[in-house]
């Protein structure tokens, strides 16, 4: 089993790619297209702070994609929709908890109803 801080970065990259998606960038933070759709990946550890719109150095902003999916493990997916929900983001999103255990199974967390 890995150890919960780390992020699971590889198993999102693997579950996207099974999905049919086109995965891109390096790192917790990726993009996974397929056909219209345009997804901003972000996988979070159980230590990894939230953040709102990141600033430029020239002052600008980066790239605000409309769907949003944050991938954890399955133990703090709950935890994570919670912190979502109460931040009330401009976009779509939803929370794949991963297991832990290497058998590529998964959790898809919606938006709790307001």
């Amino acid at each position: 089993m890995p150890p919960v801080s780390m992020p699971p970065s590889e198993e999102a990259r693997s579950i996207f790619s099974r999905l049919g998606y086109t995965v891109s960038g390096d790192g917790p933070e990726f993009v996974a297209e397929r056909k219209w759709r345009t997804v901003q990946v972000t996988v979070v550890g159980t230590d990894t702070k939230l953040r709102g719109r990141r600033a430029l150095a020239d002052g600008g902003r980066t790239r605000e994609y409309p769907l949003r999916c944050f991938v954890t493990w399955k133990d703090t997916a709950g935890d994570l929709r919670s912190r979502l929900t109460d931040a009330d983001p401009s976009y779509e999103w939803a929370v794949i908890g991963v297991d832990d255990a290497d058998t590529g199974e998964y959790d898809v967390v919606l938006p709790e109803a307001r």
